[in-house]
């Protein structure tokens, strides 16, 4: 992974977090277990910004869930650091698609942690995948994967 900023004309979503006292480890810095919890809150508050709340999802009778996390860890966040969480989408393919998030230090702008996510859109009463919809992908814009295409 060597993303350090959403590629151009691929929209992003971004939230800012401070590193709480129940954040940090017994090496006195941001534990992996929350960079985790970090990377699934943006993607969360991305989808409901773009109008695809859990509700929207119960409704259509699937959701997103994670399949894998690749986390690259770079600089540590110490408690009381403010970071800001920034995703996007990099593909979708049939019933996947692959998030993007960068973890950015807000006092230096300091990239500390990138991520890629997959997902797998999956129906909720038979708990098998489920192609994603075009009106899901339409909510969220084009893909990195999609930009390139379009300009290559």
């Amino acid at each position: 992974m060597s993303d350090v900023q959403p590629p151009p004309g691929v929209p992003s979503h971004a939230v800012e977090v401070t590193a709480a006292p129940g954040d940090i480890d017994d090496l006195a810095h941001v534990s992996n277990l929350v960079y985790v919890r970090w990377v699934q809150q943006v993607a969360t508050a991305h989808s409901a910004a773009v109008g695809w709340d859990h509700a929207r999802y119960r409704a259509l009778g699937a959701v997103f869930v994670v399949r894998r996390h690749e986390i690259d860890y770079v600089l540590p966040v110490l408690e009381g650091e403010q970071v800001e969480l920034i995703t996007w989408i990099a593909w979708w393919k049939g019933v996947s698609s692959e998030r993007r998030t960068l973890v950015r230090r807000r006092r230096d702008g300091q990239i500390v942690a990138r991520a890629a996510t997959l997902w797998a859109f999956v129906d909720f009463a038979t708990g098998r995948p489920r192609r994603i919809p075009d009106d899901i992908k339409v909510a969220f814009g084009p893909s990195a994967a999609d930009v390139a295409s379009s300009t290559a």
